[in-house]
């Protein structure tokens, strides 16, 4: 007799990992001075990613700092795994895929331009909450 070997009932999805990953990076574009920073919830939208972070930077300069403090704090701290970047050398529009979360960076013509929080304006804006202060 071939038994099926039971499989555990308590397996769960860490359905917040991608809120936690999405807020680390808005947090992270407003300490490299990003502007008018959103995250939209996409997860009763589409199953192909859950969350957008978009945020706007004043030159390529920063949206490459911007971009490479996003994903040294994903990759690095939350070891959230890259699956893609583009954009990086024109910096004009950085799109930085981490799978559950998209991170999009713009000038501020081509966030006019491609207009995204319209296109998806179905999507639930998330309240970035602020970060603690310190005590020194």
């Amino acid at each position: 007799m071939n038994a099926r070997p039971e499989i555990s009932s308590s397996l769960t999805v860490d359905t917040d990992r991608g809120m936690r990953s999405a807020l680390a990076a808005a947090r992270v574009a407003s300490e490299s001075r990003g502007t008018n920073i959103k995250v939209l919830d996409l997860r009763h939208i589409t199953k192909v990613f859950d969350f957008f972070v978009i945020a706007t930077g004043a030159s390529s300069r920063q949206l490459h700092s911007m971009a490479d403090d996003v994903e040294a704090m994903l990759s690095k701290e939350l070891f959230d795994t890259r699956r893609g970047m583009e954009g990086y050398e024109e910096g004009r529009w950085i799109v930085i895929d981490h799978g559950d979360v998209i991170v999009h960076l713009f000038d501020a013509e081509s966030r006019d331009y491609w207009d995204l929080e319209n296109l998806w304006s179905d999507a639930r804006h998330v309240e970035i909450p602020p970060e603690p202060e310190v005590i020194q």
